[in-house]
């Protein structure tokens, strides 16, 4: 991997060479006279959904059944770029079809209330309990309502988080679009692990954007509970030279930690609970945690995210329970749209494996993020992951990469145009 091209590396996104690279190619199914394999997967994002078709890709014989709440799945990829006015909400509309006809995946609509990893049932909403050899929780994340003293469910209706794509990012948008000339826009990032980390400046740049065009006398205060943050020198280069004057950054340390939150007078107090900033526009993204049916299944550990066999993705708190996507906890993987389609499919294939009786594949994780800053100007990150001695994902030095900060303006115009072709693939491999 170390001399792959950015190109060729992208392309690894998974499709057409990874059934050989994990040498599933040619195996054998599950002989006939044996009852078909069952496996649930719970959760249809970039995670559970590729999951799903991976695992009848790999062994059509596996009868596998997608339990999702809702039927359709808004994209968080993407979100960011409704705040500027490039897309609309429509655009990041995924729907369960393909996965149905085209790889017979049994999707089922439904929220599912409970796990009895001892049974190996799921339990749904309206009663319905389904049976399972194995079982792949693919539930995104929750929030740790009221970390934030005043920020809870219910202020997140007037001080919006929009980290979840759908009608909170609607909610901010709007705000946004009401919100007068010279006005004050608050950005909180929360802090490390949590979904995206490049989500955040991508988000505050996307706002930019759209200010920069509609309002132009207005100002974003970022107010970080870290002290840095992902691709920081590559998006301040950027704003210096697309939004100068218009974007400040507060870290944690010099008055960024937000303790407080008042909805009713669109406020946030930092550090030491007194020194305020008073917003037109607040965005509050609270701390997060695995998502709620593995939290309540006692999946996680104390820091709310679901621990993992690296190699397997096989949970070590419940056998035959896989964890996936971003409530695991897997090493150096950052919490991404593109690392969860590829533990969806390690995770695929070590299910597959198992289910014949060969070797388990080991995992070779790739995970590339591209943030658009601008319309036409893209950055992006790169990595490669694979188990060290102490079976622990790490990144594999000299492999993947990031923009040069001495790119020219026809790199970063490529690089937004790559963007774009990111997203196109990477949701036709999962939900197509």
């Amino acid at each position: 991997m170390a001399g792959i091209s950015r190109r060729d590396f992208v392309k690894l996104l998974g499709t057409g060479g990874a059934m050989s690279a994990l040498g599933l190619t040619g195996c054998e199914t599950v002989p006939k006279s044996k009852a078909a394999p069952r496996v649930v997967v719970v959760g249809g994002g970039f995670g559970g959904a590729t999951c799903a078709k991976y695992l009848r890709i790999y062994d059509p014989s596996i009868n596998v059944t997608l339990i999702e709440q809702n039927t359709s799945f808004f994209t968080c990829p993407g979100s960011n770029w409704v705040l500027a006015g490039l897309r609309k909400m429509e655009d990041l509309s995924q729907n369960y079809s393909a996965l149905s006809s085209k790889h017979g995946v049994n999707v089922l609509h439904g929220k599912v209330t409970a796990i009895d990893p001892a049974k190996r049932t799921v339990t749904l909403s309206n009663g319905k309990s389904v049976e399972y050899d194995r079982l792949v929780l693919s539930p995104g994340i929750d929030f740790r309502w009221n970390a934030i003293e005043g920020y809870d469910e219910a202020a997140s209706q007037v001080i919006p988080h929009a980290w979840k794509a759908g009608p909170q990012t609607v909610l901010l948008h709007k705000q946004l679009q009401a919100m007068q000339d010279g006005g004050t826009v608050i950005v909180c990032p929360p802090p490390m692990p949590f979904r995206c980390p490049p989500g955040p400046p991508e988000r505050v740049s996307m706002i930019a954007h759209y200010l920069k065009k509609e309002k132009p006398r207005s100002k974003i205060l970022i107010l970080d509970a870290k002290e840095g943050f992902s691709k920081q020198d590559l998006f301040m280069d950027a704003w210096n030279e697309l939004y100068p004057g218009m974007i400040e950054w507060v870290p944690g340390s010099k008055g960024g930690l937000v303790k407080r939150v008042d909805p009713k007078t669109n406020t946030v107090y930092t550090n030491d609970g007194m020194t305020s900033h008073k917003g037109d526009v607040i965005n509050i993204i609270p701390p997060q945690r695995a998502g709620e049916i593995a939290t309540a299944s006692g999946l996680t550990n104390k820091e709310g995210w679901c621990p993992v066999n690296q190699h397997t993705f096989e949970s070590l708190m419940a056998p035959g329970v896989y964890v996936i996507g971003d409530s695991s906890s897997a090493g150096a993987l950052p919490k991404s749209g593109h690392t969860a389609n590829n533990i969806a499919k390690m995770t695929a294939a070590s299910i597959a494996a198992q289910f014949r009786g060969v070797k388990i594949p080991l995992p070779s994780i790739v995970n590339t993020c591209y943030s658009l800053v601008g319309p036409e100007y893209g950055i992006s990150i790169a990595a490669v992951y694979r188990l060290d001695e102490k079976g622990e994902l790490v990144g594999i030095k000299g492999a993947g990469g990031v923009s040069p900060r001495t790119a020219g303006s026809m790199q970063r115009t490529l690089e937004a145009r790559f963007a774009q072709g990111w997203y196109s693939g990477i949701t036709a491999d999962t939900f197509s």
